[in-house]
């Protein structure tokens, strides 16, 4: 019965809100100083990714994969970079499709159940890299993306995935999106909307009719956005269909790898149904921690440091991967 007891200290008092964690460590984070290596994946549909690399030499590599509009050098990438370096692992921080400072070529994009990048990824590194062991990072949608590619076909993960830890995840997104649109949640929102809308009216300029330009500047919500764009671009009928069909709690129970979900109980973007605890309580390989503080991708520490987040990763990847404390190379 995989649900953890989860013992992670405190924030700040000031930041024991979920409100406030997410804002802190998205906008006031001093990121770690990392240097990476940039490199462009060439996909055989005509498309590229960025991928940035932080490597030492290690038999093992960390995958790590962002959240919605966000992009491999976001303070939370790097901190989490930062801590599984310093844990004797490689890492490869990927870009999603248009999230690399470069739009991407095609009239699609990216979305949050897509996982044929991820696979291509993967297998990339592993015959790049030849490592021993890969264990996969996600945060948000992220995350989602990571625990789809793990359960929705267990058998076409290459076997030198070893783990997996995923951060506040909306692992049900219909009732995910229901809860963004809630009105304490508007600022979020708006800021993703910003760049998507950015996006979307350069891939218009790129791809003429691809989206009625009026539509577009008359989406004010997350559901309208995916109505007009993401669904019909990626193979769904709208965005109701696409919400059921890209959610990764349908898949849990197939996952055959140690995979911890971290999931603060005060994150504003999770309703109850983010926290799989049946799903948990059947499948030996599924751990559920759901501290009481942490806000979406915050797990700001009581002190300076490693986020909590990143050093519950380190601790989690160390005991199922039978490494010492320390994690050293």
């Amino acid at each position: 019965m995989p649900l953890l007891e989860s013992r992670l200290p405190s924030p700040p008092p000031l930041l024991r809100n979920g409100h406030a964690e997410t804002l802190f460590a998205g906008l006031l984070r001093r990121p770690p100083k990392l240097d990476l290596e940039r490199e462009r994946l060439e996909l055989p549909d005509g498309d590229f990714l960025d991928l940035d690399w932080s490597r030492s030499g290690s038999r093992r590599l960390a995958l790590l994969t962002h959240g919605l509009e966000g992009h491999s050098r976001r303070p939370y990438v790097l901190g989490m970079a930062q801590a599984l370096r310093d844990a004797g692992f490689d890492v490869l921080a990927r870009n999603l499709r248009g999230c690399s400072g470069e739009l991407n070529r095609l009239p699609t994009a990216y979305h949050s159940g897509e996982t044929g990048d991820l696979d291509q990824v993967l297998h990339h590194a592993l015959a790049r890299g030849g490592y021993e062991s890969v264990v996969l990072v996600g945060f948000s949608i992220g995350g989602n993306q990571t625990l789809r590619y793990l359960g929705e076909d267990p058998d076409r993960v290459p076997g030198a995935v070893a783990a997996s830890v995923c951060i506040s995840v909306p692992c049900d997104l219909p009732s995910s999106e229901r809860e963004l649109a809630r009105r304490s949640n508007r600022i979020y929102v708006l800021n993703f909307l910003k760049t998507l809308r950015e996006k979307l009216r350069e891939k218009n300029r790129r791809f003429p009719g691809l989206v009625d330009p009026e539509r577009l500047e008359a989406v004010h919500d997350l559901h309208t956005f995916d109505d007009l764009f993401t669904a019909p671009r990626h193979g769904f009928r709208d965005a109701a269909h696409y919400y059921v069909a890209a959610s990764s709690r349908p898949v849990l129970g197939a996952i055959r790898v140690p995979t911890l979900v971290l999931n603060a109980r005060n994150d504003p973007f999770l309703p109850l149904e983010c926290f799989p605890e049946a799903e948990a309580r059947a499948n030996p390989m599924l751990f559920l921690e759901t501290p009481v503080l942490g806000g979406h991708v915050g797990f700001v520490p009581p002190r300076p440091g490693p986020y909590r987040s990143e050093t519950r990763a380190q601790e989690f990847l160390a005991r199922v991967l039978g490494l010492p404390p320390a994690m050293r190379g």
